[in-house]
């Protein structure tokens, strides 16, 4: 990756790949790390945007030590709601807020170490250490979603790509990831649009409707948490109009690298934090695929740990598993297809885990018959009282993770590091179906016993699958129907990111952006000081 500077003082960056060929060319996927040729004007016009309505942009730096803000702008915070639509709490898009009920609803201070859980071994039934930092400590949303919505734009605000005068974002996901575009969107002066299934939980489409403006802004596409392709085709739709641009969770690059960027370096700290008196050594990084952007987090862990990645997907729809379809309820993951930015070749592990699972683990944790059989299973009252902050995803990522320390043998000296994407409170429409479904006539201390027996002491490796060369390379084919055939991207495009050399070479992107987000602020004048 070749960088330069123009006498416009304009940051151009060209990515060289080998083709398959043999050839070296410059990659499309990449093009958003270069400034757009054609958007001097859509920039000029963010410029003044921004500058207009005093925003200033974190820099990717900021949001992995958020010690390294300015003060007068962490001071300006104090009086920030942090779920309120103001453009300060866009310094509040990372993993090191101060948890609400310790502060108060501003909560307007950082914590050292990103607030996490450590699952107990009478929770687990192993020996090996599994940590969850919370993703609901996130502004906003209340879910880490926010730092994809926000990585993805401003990539493109600051190449040029994007007119907050002219454009709409459309952010097609099946729930947090538009809720966070809608979110970013409309603090950094845009208009956004929501393309999520009708079929997901209640509560996210009562936050969109808080949140936009225009009713028509929030698109609902067939099915439910697996008719990904619906979306696909909704989007194909408003693309046809210039004014729609598409911030594709799923195949934007910015996407993967800030959580590289971000999650990665903040569950490191974590890790360091849990093991200063215990040592232990880093064995996994777990994550459902959902966009495969957290696991861009896993990336870093390998490359800073040595730390394994297991990426997980629902039983109901075990595309990686089996080339499997269908549908489920683990709402946030995706799946029937894989995402163009999973980079496939540095998987370990893939594990399924069933929706039956994680629908009766939620009403386990938040109901009083579910509370007191934990405690009588000897999990300490601590660690009863936030499980509530894990989401459906979140018990998804800690059933996943009880798997691999069961498939590895993992002993006391091993940490398994994951993400807690966001809370139960999202999900209490859909507990109010589980319970009328599954327990009609209530949920009491024996139905308390028997899920907790089946969902987490009958844990097993049944469905999980090693990732050896040939699982990797069969896993990283099913993409192209999706991208090339469906999407068409080129098949070359599609070939490079077999090679983790071309995924390393994205990496600098990062501080090209940072140094662009700098200019950018320095052009608008804003501050929040």
């Amino acid at each position: 990756m070749e960088q330069r500077i123009d006498d416009k003082d304009t940051i151009h960056v060209t990515t060289t790949n080998a083709a398959t060929d043999g050839t070296a060319r410059r990659s499309d996927l990449a093009v958003f790390g270069e400034f757009d040729p054609d958007g001097r004007q859509a920039y000029a016009n963010a410029v003044t945007r921004f500058r207009e309505n005093n925003i200033v942009l974190p820099t990717f730096a900021q949001l992995r030590e958020p010690s390294t803000i300015p003060e007068p702008i962490l001071a300006a915070l104090a009086g920030v709601e942090k779920d309120a639509p103001d453009a300060r709490n866009l310094f509040r898009v990372h993993w090191y807020n101060e948890h609400a009920d310790s502060a108060g609803p501003d909560y307007p201070g950082l914590v050292d170490v990103p607030d996490h859980i450590e699952l107990p071994p009478e929770l687990t039934g192993v020996e090996a250490r599994i940590v969850l930092a919370f993703g609901n400590r996130f502004p906003m949303i209340r879910a880490h979603k926010v730092l994809a919505a926000y990585s993805t734009l401003v990539a493109r605000l600051v190449t040029g790509r994007f007119d907050p005068t002219v454009h709409r974002a459309v952010w097609p996901s099946t729930g947090n990831y538009a809720r966070g575009g809608v979110a970013i969107s409309k603090i950094m002066g845009c208009r956004g649009v929501a393309v999520l299934p009708e079929g997901m939980s209640r509560e996210r489409f009562e936050w969109l409707d808080r949140w936009i403006d225009n009713p028509e802004d929030v698109i609902r596409t067939f099915g439910t948490e697996s008719n990904v392709k619906e979306i696909y085709d909704e989007c194909n739709r408003l693309a046809a109009d210039p004014r729609n641009v598409i911030l594709n969770q799923f195949s934007e690059f910015s996407n993967h690298l800030g959580h590289y960027a971000v999650t990665g370096p903040s569950l490191e700290q974590v890790f360091r934090h849990v093991t200063a008196d215990r040592p232990g050594r880093l064995a996994a990084f777990v994550s459902a695929s959902g966009s495969s952007g957290t696991l861009g987090a896993g990336d870093y862990l390998k490359d800073s740990q040595g730390a394994r990645i297991v990426a997980v997907e629902a039983l109901q729809v075990p595309t990686m598993l089996y080339n499997g379809f269908g549908d489920h309820n683990i709402q946030g993951i995706g799946d029937k297809h894989i995402p163009l930015i999973h980079n496939v070749t540095n998987t370990d592990l893939v594990v399924a885990i069933s929706d039956r699972s994680t629908d009766q683990l939620d009403v386990l944790f938040n109901t009083p018959a579910g509370k007191r059989l934990l405690a009588e299973r000897g999990v300490e009252t601590p660690v009863v009282d936030t499980l509530v902050d894990m989401g459906y995803s979140s018990i998804c990522n800690a059933l996943a993770a009880i798997t691999a320390a069961k498939r590895w043998a993992l002993g006391p000296d091993d940490v398994l590091v994951s993400v807690a994407t966001d809370g139960s409170e999202l999900y209490n429409s859909e507990r109010e179906k589980v319970m009328s479904t599954h327990f009609g006539s209530g949920f009491d201390d024996a139905e308390a016993a028997a899920v907790f027996d089946e969902h987490l002491v009958e844990v097993d490796t049944t469905h999980s699958m090693e990732m050896g060369p040939v699982e990797r390379d069969r896993v990283f084919n099913l993409g192209y129907f999706t991208w090339v055939e469906q999407q068409g991207v080129s098949i070359p495009d599609f070939e490079v990111r077999r090679s983790q050399e071309w995924w390393d070479g994205l990496r600098p992107l990062i501080a090209t952006w940072d140094t662009m987000i700098e200019r950018f602020n320095a052009e608008t004048g804003a501050s929040h000081g």
